[in-house]
């Protein structure tokens, strides 16, 4: 868990299909509400506020009230985590991927 103090790993959070579609959605507005959320899904309200709830346990999202409306916006900051750890091992692929290619180029010689 990072130094935010989630109550969800980021990695959790974002493992499900559902969520993944959600953090696009709302990447792609400032904020939408839930019934705008729930209309690109097979599922209710209560099954999309669920996943809302993991991904703002992950502090994926943010939520605020208006009204009796509950309108949610992308926190996208915690990706960080998620960029960072595909940075390491894209170079540890990198890295070695050129050294197969070195032993390759030294064999044929």
């Amino acid at each position: 868990m990072s130094e935010n103090n989630q109550l969800r790993d980021v990695f959790d959070a974002i493992a499900d299909p559902t969520r993944r579609r959600l953090i696009h959605l709302l990447s792609e507005a400032e904020e939408l509400p839930l019934h705008e959320l729930t209309v690109h899904f097979p599922m209710g309200r209560t099954a999309v506020s669920k996943h809302l709830t993991i991904l703002k346990e992950a502090g994926l999202v943010l939520d605020r009230k208006v009204g009796r409306e509950t309108r949610f916006r992308l926190n996208a900051s915690p990706l960080q985590e998620i960029q960072d750890w595909v940075a390491y091992y894209n170079k540890f692929w990198s890295t070695n991927m050129f050294r197969l290619s070195q032993l390759l180029e030294e064999e044929e010689e």
